[in-house]
């Protein structure tokens, strides 16, 4: 007998338990986004290789390791996309969203990175973003840190800290590089293997290298924040000021660069200890030489993307959550026999057109009614409405509450449609 198949390793399937808990934070989401006015935007999960290869930069470790990359019969190299910035730019020079506009745009769906799976962190993983263009001040980075803080306390995440800083712009960066590069030379012997590769390609990686033996050495580098052009320093402490305005606390974490090229001035990431090691639950910053590197009029960036895996294992680690979801199950209507089996289709669909928001399970499959009530108790329904052969010759319909202490009722039928609301309350 041949073997079953399984999931590809790091691409996990979402099980009915789990999904209430998916469906409850897309909801906070999107009730969050509507409410500071952003639009969605949908793009492919597919694009052209060399779009996350300019974005994101060749030496990072997203295009040298982790893309899934593979050539199709038109013989285009094309790309799984492994996260939605360089997308979302794509579309907005494409269909002509950005050139002298203002947008807040936001996505949400699947991104794909070949890296090793952990806690949290698979190589399919969903990502909600938002990016906005058009704004040059700190005041649209203020709004997106704020709408992330209002997010956590939207659904009780706690124990959550903002780390924030500044690259400067591109020409303060370079100037920076080339510092950074001097001091770790003369500190070669101290750097692992990974760190003496990026050194000539991509130095400031280094600074966020995780490795412990490393720690003197990047603590001991010289600050970018003591090396940022006037315009970058202001708007820094623009930003710094308009969050303490509105009561969100912040570190300044000097070591703070992002893993991807694009960005310049505001980085920043929310943090938690509750998930290891992988303890960044969100992250963002400025991108303003994006649109132009990408082949649009030169424009300004600023977003953020969150992973959705980690906020939902923070969600199901709250103590009393499942108790913010709604039942599965409203009514589990219970039928015996064909004529039963017929009412109780008829009853079912007027119940539903009655109240569309009604969570009304109909049994199949027969059986009688000890096993019908069973499935009806799992289900979570708070009401079993029961149809037998005597209901059926009676016009009536029997309720039985599930979920208190109260005698089993009888009603007619005719009844149950207006009755059906006072039942549940």
């Amino acid at each position: 007998m041949s073997k079953s198949f399984q999931s590809i390793k790091g691409m996990n399937d979402i099980l009915p338990d789990n999904s209430p808990t998916w469906h409850y934070l897309e909801q906070c989401l999107r009730e969050m986004t509507n409410s500071y006015g952003y639009s969605e935007i949908r793009m492919p999960i597919v694009e052209n290789t060399q779009l996350f290869c300019r974005s994101i930069g060749e030496v990072t470790d997203i295009v040298e390791k982790e893309m899934y990359t593979f050539t199709d019969k038109g013989d285009d190299s094309l790309t799984l996309r492994p996260e939605g910035t360089a997308s979302c730019v794509r579309a907005g020079i494409q269909h002509g969203l950005l050139y002298n506009q203002q947008q807040r745009l936001w996505y949400m769906g699947p991104m794909f990175r070949r890296e090793r799976p952990q806690k949290g962190r698979y190589r399919q993983f969903y990502q909600f973003g938002i990016e906005t263009f058009g704004f040059n001040g700190p005041d649209i980075d203020a709004e997106i840190i704020a709408l992330s803080a209002r997010l956590w306390k939207r659904i009780g995440l706690e124990n959550v800290e903002l780390q924030l800083n500044s690259l400067g712009s591109n020409q303060a960066r370079e100037a920076y590089k080339e510092k950074l590069v001097v001091y770790f030379e003369s500190n070669i012997d101290q750097l692992d293997e990974d760190s003496q590769r990026r050194l000539k390609s991509n130095p400031l990686r280094i600074l966020d290298t995780k490795n412990p033996a490393m720690k003197d050495v990047v603590s001991n580098a010289p600050k970018l924040m003591e090396h940022l052009d006037l315009e970058s320093k202001l708007h820094f402490e623009l930003l710094c000021n308009k969050l303490d305005a509105l009561g969100i606390s912040y570190v300044i974490n000097s070591n703070l660069v992002r893993g991807l090229d694009y960005y310049n001035r505001t980085v920043f990431e929310w943090v938690t200890t509750e998930l290891g090691a992988q303890g960044t639950i969100c992250a963002g910053g400025r991108y303003d030489g994006l649109v132009e590197q990408l082949g649009g009029q030169a424009n300004f960036g600023c977003g953020f993307a969150m992973g959705m895996e980690r906020i939902i294992l923070l969600l199901e680690g709250q103590s009393g959550f499942k108790d913010k979801l709604s039942a599965k199950t409203d009514v589990y209507l219970c039928t015996l026999g064909e004529e039963a089996e017929n009412s109780g289709l008829i009853i079912a669909e007027k119940l539903r057109s009655q109240l569309p928001s009604l969570k009304l399970q109909l049994h199949c499959g027969g059986g009688n009614f000890k096993k019908q009530l069973k499935k009806a108790d799992k289900s979570g329904a708070r009401i079993a409405l029961i149809l037998g052969e005597d209901e059926v010759k009676e016009q009536n319909v029997s309720v039985k509450f599930l979920r208190e202490k109260s005698e089993q009722v009888t009603l007619a039928q005719s009844d149950i449609y207006h009755r059906i609301e006072g039942l549940l309350s």
